[in-house]
């Protein structure tokens, strides 16, 4: 499934909310982060997306920063797919504690996706 049906799946599946440019009304970090988490559970295997697709997704465009904060603070244990989701560029994204981001890439690796010489899908 290329990432434009997948999208376009999700959209059709929410009553396509951002095809019509509604915004969600405000919600409190723990809502906001469930729907993030929920949104990061329909990501394929073998599949990425990037922040800011999942933050326009959940109907906070602009808000990347968020979704990375939501998938920082995961559950433990959890099998929300989190390696999934990469920036913009194409890239995973360097991370502050060491080795997070080689674990990242080695689950992408696993599930099919490929990177080029500059480490981007």
């Amino acid at each position: 499934m290329s990432l434009l049906r997948w999208v376009l799946l999700v959209l059709t599946q929410t009553g396509g909310k951002r095809l019509r440019g509604e915004i969600l009304p405000a919600m409190s970090p723990s809502e906001i982060y469930r729907r993030i988490w929920a949104m990061v559970e329909r990501i394929p295997e073998g599949r990425v997306a990037t922040y800011g697709q999942i933050a326009s997704l959940v109907g906070r465009p602009g808000r990347a920063r968020q979704v990375g904060y939501a998938l920082h603070n995961l559950p433990e244990g959890t099998d929300v797919p989190w390696h999934r989701v990469i920036n913009a560029q194409g890239r995973v994204s360097p991370r502050s504690s060491p080795g997070w981001d080689g674990l990242q890439k080695s689950l992408l690796v696993e599930e099919g996706v490929r990177f080029d010489a500059d480490d981007r899908i």
